[in-house]
């Protein structure tokens, strides 16, 4: 650690103690007024100027004196209008070739500047010397190492209560994460205070106090994005247990290995030009040697992206088609190429919404991933704790608007903007800003109400599709409220959805000026129209909330309207789904509907009849029917469904070959269906064994001529006959059933 963090200290300082021993003989310095004007003349707007007095000049002299000549004027319009046109055409190349000719007309003057600063260094810290000083420096760096270590040592409880925590559950992730992050706090402060706190106790003269100071915070800030890093990443130098699992990324070991290795090396180097970028004009540095340095400062950041990016590991999506890696990686390398050369050419403005560009979905994507992934539900043997969706989609959508904020802030500030003007000014850029600035707040506010709102629909609904509900006694029922709320909560939320995006749509537009009144009377007019030419579109609606205001029917009961007969799926504004048992998909306007008749509420009564044969004891039946009855309620695959047994209530009729006993049974909804076949089944087979007649229609034929000519003997009929008018009889007995219930 004392190597990493004196790194870019002590280079930072010999840096700036090295002379200029094999420098060439200096050149002469212009003095600063000179140099001043020739950026001056070099300006396009001067040049454009100068062009235009030229050209006004030329004309107002040779302006011929005659009547029939040409006035002055048409000349000097004649000059202006191509000046102007290339001026605002070029005004960008010429900020460009600007921009490159400083680069290259102060890269020889470097040296002589070098050297003075040199020299003034050497001159504050003549007292103590450059050995004297790096002693000191490094003592420094270790007293902050020195007390980081303590902290270590006393702060071993909290790191045995973070290894403690555990990894399947949601929270346990969460704590491990934040303690982590908090841990790697307290050895930075520890540091900070160690190293910069010694520091400050020392009377230092003043330059070397500063240039000692600034690469000291540097190398604090290196080490807290290490640090950091390692507390999210977790890499595999920290023999993690289950290290895959605890990450803040949803990331394979060699992918955090990849990035823990080089962004702390990147972000290192970028902190220590920050620092000398920071200390240099106070050394003597002008801007256009500081434009030089920032470019070579540049083109070292870049060689470091690029071979990052190169020697990236293969991630689980892109690890089985090459193509799709080096396409990205081709990719990555052209957008900070071209970030590189906006730095050179010096379109700054340009170059930081360039880089917005990538980094803030890239921000957005990163911070998305990382919430779903550590509030994921908790693994099965932990029970599957799970976090409640509204409080991932504040986190989420919270973390999201701070950072497209931040970013909106930092590019008005880039752009040379600020609240105060934007408010004070009057002019057409800053209404188009200020309109701009007021829809994004007002789209971030519209997103992240709506979020929570769907979140909290979604909890109430619940991930999974209606379910039976197993009460204290194992009673698998449909819950009443949660089919309830299955209903009319995705009407709600379509409803809702529609008023958030046209509040938010009228606001951006009162925002941005335009009066909003006439648009809500237009608005009115077209609403009444259409009324009155969708009717019957109306009249579904209409229908459709009474439905709903009744409670006529729930998302997964089975309905019977008409002859639509199926099972409700969903709704909507207009329509309800029906699904019919065989498996096809009504969809039914609410007008069409009329009386529905709901098959899944509370209890259901089926009846139905047993014809056992004339000379069967009705009593003895009766008893037999009873028991069976209560047999099936106490079985266990129908006791939940049961309310009152299967009973014989009496007889029906008697019919054209047996007698006919009326059965009633009261269940739950849907619970008769598999009991009555095996009530059936065990019907027959009680009755046959107490020697009970189930009868069934015979026919006897009696007439019919035989094959040796007898004239009066009977003749059996065929099997078709038979079976053809015992069907008959069937027909008209079920017929005849159906009537009386």
């Amino acid at each position: 650690m004392l190597v990493r963090v004196a790194g870019p200290l002590v280079f930072g300082i010999a840096l700036l103690f090295a002379g200029s021993a094999q420098a060439q003989a200096p050149a002469t310095v212009p003095p600063e007024k000179v140099k001043q004007l020739f950026e001056l003349l070099d300006d396009p707007s001067v040049k454009a100027w100068m062009a235009e007095q030229r050209n006004q000049d030329a004309g107002s002299t040779a302006a011929p004196a005659a009547a029939g000549a040409s006035p002055a004027g048409a000349s000097s319009d004649a000059g202006v209008a191509p000046s102007q046109m290339n001026t605002m055409a070029s005004s960008t190349l010429d900020r460009i070739k600007h921009h490159i000719e400083r680069i290259v007309r102060t890269l020889p003057l470097l040296p002589d500047q070098f050297e003075r600063a040199r020299a003034e260094t050497m001159q504050d810290m003549s007292r103590k010397g450059p050995p004297g000083v790096f002693l000191l420096i490094a003592m420094f760096i270790a007293a902050g190492v020195a007390l980081a270590w303590a902290t270590y040592r006393l702060t071993r409880p909290f790191r045995l209560w973070i290894i403690a925590q555990p990894k399947d559950t949601p929270i346990g992730r969460a704590k491990k994460i934040g303690g982590r992050t908090l841990y790697s706090s307290l050895l930075i402060v520890s540091f900070a205070l160690g190293s910069a706190g010694a520091f400050m106790l020392f009377d230092w003269p003043m330059l070397i106090r500063e240039i000692v100071l600034t690469f000291l915070l540097a190398a604090v800030g290196t080490a807290a994005v290490r640090m950091y890093l390692a507390a999210m990443l977790v890499p595999s130098f920290m023999n993690v247990e289950n290290a895959v699992e605890v990450r803040a990324l949803p990331v394979t070991n060699e992918t955090a290995d990849h990035w823990f290795y080089w962004l702390p090396r990147i972000v290192g180097v970028f902190a220590f030009f920050a620092a000398a970028f920071i200390l240099l004009p106070g050394l003597g540095i002008d801007q256009d040697g500081m434009l030089v340095l920032s470019t070579g400062a540049d083109f070292v950041l870049l060689l470091l992206l690029l071979v990052a990016v190169w020697r990236r590991p293969r991630t689980q999506r892109d690890g089985a088609h090459q193509s799709s890696h080096t396409a990205t990686t081709w990719l990555l390398t052209a957008y900070f190429v071209v970030l590189f050369l906006q730095r050179i050419a010096g379109l700054n403005i340009l170059f930081w919404f360039t880089f917005a560009a990538f980094f803030l979905p890239l921000a957005i994507v990163l911070t998305q991933r990382g919430v779903n992934f550590v509030l994921r539900p908790g693994s099965d043997d932990a029970g599957r704790p799970t976090i409640p969706a509204v409080t991932i989609a504040v986190i989420d959508r919270g973390v999201r608007m701070i950072l497209i904020l931040a970013a909106a802030y930092f590019l008005a500030r880039v752009w040379g903007l600020n609240m105060q003007s934007m408010r004070d000014g009057d002019t057409t850029t800053n209404l188009i800003l200020r309109g701009l600035i007021n829809v994004m707040v007002i789209a971030l506010a519209a997103d992240f109400g709506w979020s929570i709102i769907k979140a909290l629909i979604e909890r109430k609904l619940g991930i999974e599709t209606p379910h039976a509900v197993i009460d204290d006694e194992e009673v698998p029922t449909l819950d009443p409220q949660q089919a309830r709320l299955r209903t009319l909560l995705p009407i709600i939320q379509n409803i809702l959805l529609a008023v958030i995006v046209v509040m938010a749509v009228l606001m951006m537009l009162a925002s941005m000026g335009i009066e909003i009144g006439p648009l809500i009377a237009g608005a009115g007019v077209v609403g009444v129209a259409v009324g009155f030419g969708a009717q019957t579109i109306v009249k579904d609606v209409i229908s459709g909330v009474f439905f709903l205001l009744d409670d006529a029917f729930r998302v997964g009961e089975y309905i019977t309207s008409g002859r639509y007969v199926g099972t409700v799926e969903s709704f909507s504004l207009r329509s309800v789904k029906l699904r019919h048992h065989r498996g096809p998909l009504f969809t039914i306007p609410f007008g069409e509907l009329g009386a529905v008749q709901n098959q899944s509420r509370d209890w259901v009564t089926d009846k139905f009849n047993i014809t056992v044969g004339y000379n069967t004891d009705i009593d003895f039946a009766r008893k037999l029917i009873k028991r069976i009855g209560l047999e099936l309620a106490e079985d266990p695959e129908f006791k939940h469904w049961v309310l009152s047994p299967i009973k014989m209530q009496g007889v029906q009729e008697f019919g054209e070959y047996g007698i006919v006993l009326r059965v009633k049974v009261t269940t739950r909804p849907g619970g008769a269906f598999s009991m009555k076949r095996k009530f059936y089944v065990r019907l027959r087979q009680v009755f046959k064994e107490q020697g009970i007649e189930l009868p069934f229609p015979t026919v006897h034929v009696e007439g019919l001529q035989n094959s040796h000519g007898a004239e009066n003997a009977p003749v059996e009929a065929k099997p078709e006959l038979k079976m053809a008018v015992a069907q008959s009889h069937t027909n008209r007995r079920r017929k005849k059933a159906s009537t009386t219930e």
